[in-house]
Formats: structure tokens, C-alpha cells, sequence
């Protein structure tokens, strides 16, 4: 999705808490780094003015804010639990009307549990994904 993500975490500290907000860190100033450093990105202006006014709305002591400081942290109560939000993570974009498979969208592990390749490594959690239609 464009302007949020969804995952399934789990915190190898058990500190999920933390977990969330080194991630939030470590990607915040990738992302900056990757929009301000010899970017050829044509909305690159609009995106740092809208991360600045992101930071000065929050009184935030840096020049940025990326993410915002809310999660919304469920904690996995049963497989079925597991087996819903994975399928609500992967149909998102079908609903949102961005692919019409699930597998299709380049930024869902979707297309790992169809049996290709995703971009970025996950351990697969093991059930049948449903499209939805």
C-alpha cells in the first residue's frame, strides 16, 4: 500500500514494543537518506516537505517524521487469528482496487505463499491463501 504497511511480527528480545520502534527507526532514516542523496525522485520536494510538516505537527525534535507514533499491536492469539490477518494483509490491495490477484502486488509476500518469489524474506506461515474475488 502506498501509505502504510501491514506485518506480522515477532520479537526474537520479546520486546515487541521495541522491536516496532527500531524498525520504525532504521527504515526513517533509510528512507530519508535514499530520498535526499542523489535521488532522482520527481516528487522528492512534496515528500520532504510533507515529513517535515509531519515533524513540527508532532513537536518533534528532529527535521523529519516518517512514521507515525502509533501501531496498531495485536497480540496472535490462535492459527485461525494468524490465517485471517495474512489474508487480510495479502487482499488489501484487491480491495483497494491496486491488482486484482493478491500474488500480483510487488510489495506483499502474496506472491512467496503462491509459490514465487517475494522481495523481501519471510517464513511463511503454513495454510492456503484465498483470493478474493
Amino acid at each position: 500500500m502506498s501509505n502504510h504497511i501491514h506485518i506480522l511480527a515477532r520479537s526474537s528480545s520479546g520486546e515487541l514494543s521495541n522491536t516496532v520502534r527500531d524498525f520504525k527507526k532504521f527504515t526513517s532514516k533509510r528512507i530519508i537518506e535514499s530520498i535526499t542523496e542523489g535521488s532522482h525522485e520527481s516528487r522528492r520536494d512534496w515528500i520532504l516537505r510533507l515529513f517535515s510538516h509531519a515533524a513540527k505537527r508532532q513537536n518533534k525534535e528532529g527535521e523529519f517524521q516518517v512514521w507515525t507514533h502509533e501501531n496498531h499491536a495485536i497480540e496472535v492469539t490462535s492459527n485461525s487469528f494468524i490465517e485471517s490477518k495474512v489474508d487480510y494483509i495479502h487482499n488489501n490491495p484487491v480491495r483497494a482496487g491496486i491488482v486484482k490477484r493478491a500474488e500480483d502486488y510487488l510489495y506483499s509476500s502474496a506472491s512467496v505463499y503462491s509459490g514465487d518469489e517475494g522481495m523481501v524474506e519471510i517464513i511463511p506461515v503454513t495454510f492456503r491463501i484465498k483470493t478474493i474475488k
